[in-house]
């Protein structure tokens, strides 16, 4: 089969193909098949079920016959709620017709930032750990990721000092993750407003990613846009996905400054056209009243966390710091000898549990944890992966 020249082109051709996240999954379910029994920790998909309400909210809309296309920023019901969230946790002024658009997913919400905001060969700073779909996204845009790297001595959270000899004249977005994926970090109010100094002071603009903005152990969670004069440079995203254990749904969101809505709207219509009419009645229905759901579910992930903190301690060879939100570990595997890959797959093949190495978010050394299943199938991996390490080190 003879292939056009050209093929693939230079945003493609900066996409890794292999090594991520699903990869493992697939490697884990493929040995499920054949009948091992695998304690699944790859993957960051909350395990309860989607708020009644929004499953009521949803097979209403659907009786209502609300099958088709919404405004292509996004039902305005749905608009209205997200900008009254952020109004009332927040304290933003959120205009639902000017500055709100939904997305199908964060996942889109971010790449539709990427490819209005950025001009080929611009730079982006994200700081490391992160998200292995930021990477191929700006790829896909066209422009240049420049890592900084946040120390586990820390506490993963990004130090302005590196971030400002980050900075160059073609730096054009900072992207942000708090609580992070994989870290479980999350960035102090200091942190935020020091970003926020720099980012006035350089001219740049703000991505915050906020999909686990619930996720927090103590305390609440503060977005860089509320702070003085960064309304008008952030962007946030965020979605139902994690918070209201909706990843099905793929219901997100952008809020952003008046300016850049109408082009942001022309990009997602030309990607996606709108996120389905009946989910979004639902997400509506969420974000309004399912805050009780919300806070029983984070103290159920509190008790994984606590969980997850206790076996790492008590696994020789190991150092991890205790993740404040998200649902994720991410400990320090180097002094086992062998790389975090290795180490993935050994754990694997011989132990059946499946987690994730950190090169695929930016950081060789560190695997991630996610405590996604119920408590007692954590406590068999843990056990496991207690298990294996011991193995290893007793080898000569």
């Amino acid at each position: 089969m003879v292939t056009a020249s050209g093929f693939p082109n230079s945003r493609m051709a900066g996409v890794p193909l292999a090594g991520g996240i699903r990869e493992i999954l697939g490697l884990a379910e493929e040995l499920e098949r054949q009948g091992r029994s695998i304690v699944h920790m790859e993957i960051g998909r909350p395990d309860f079920d989607s708020p009644l309400m929004a499953k009521e909210g949803a097979k209403a809309a659907l009786d209502a016959g609300n099958v088709h296309y919404t405004d292509m920023a996004g039902d305005r019901d749905l608009r209205r709620a997200i900008a009254e969230k952020y109004g009332r946790e927040q304290g933003l002024a959120v205009d639902a017709d000017r500055q709100v658009l939904v997305t199908v997913g964060a996942m889109e919400a971010i790449l539709v930032v990427l490819l209005t905001l950025l001009e080929p060969g611009d730079e982006v700073i994200v700081p490391a750990p992160f998200f292995p779909a930021y990477s191929d996204q700006i790829a896909l845009a066209g422009a240049r990721q420049v890592t900084v790297p946040c120390p586990m001595e820390k506490g993963f959270r990004l130090q302005v000092d590196d971030l400002r000899k980050a900075v160059t004249e073609r730096t054009r977005l900072i992207l942000l993750n708090s609580p992070n994926n994989p870290s479980g970090a999350v960035l102090a109010e200091e942190d935020l407003a020091a970003i926020a100094e720099l980012a006035r002071e350089k001219d740049l603009w703000v991505l915050s990613d906020e999909c686990y903005e619930k996720f927090l152990y103590e305390g609440r969670h503060r977005t860089i846009a509320a702070l003085p004069g960064m309304a008008e440079r952030t962007v946030i995203a965020s979605s139902a996905s994690k918070t209201w254990s909706m990843t099905g749904w793929r219901v997100g969101w952008l809020v952003m400054p008046k300016e850049m809505t109408p082009y942001a709207v022309k990009c997602h219509q030309n990607v996606t056209s709108c996120a389905a009419s009946f989910a979004q009645a639902g997400v509506a229905l969420a974000l309004r009243e399912a805050d009780d759901d919300v806070a029983s579910m984070i103290d159920e992930y509190r008790r994984r966390r606590d969980l997850v903190v206790r076996y790492l301690k008590e696994t020789p060879g190991i150092e991890s710091v205790v993740p404040e939100g998200a649902f994720y570990a991410f400990p320090n595997i180097a002094k086992l000898g062998m790389t975090a890959l290795d180490f993935c797959m050994h754990l694997l093949r011989e132990k059946g549990v499946s987690i994730v190495p950190g090169d695929v978010f930016g950081s060789p050394g560190f695997v991630r944890i996610a405590y996604c299943r119920s408590y007692g199938e954590i406590e068999e991996g843990m056990r496991r992966i207690g298990e294996a390490v011991r193995e290893l080190q007793a080898r000569p």
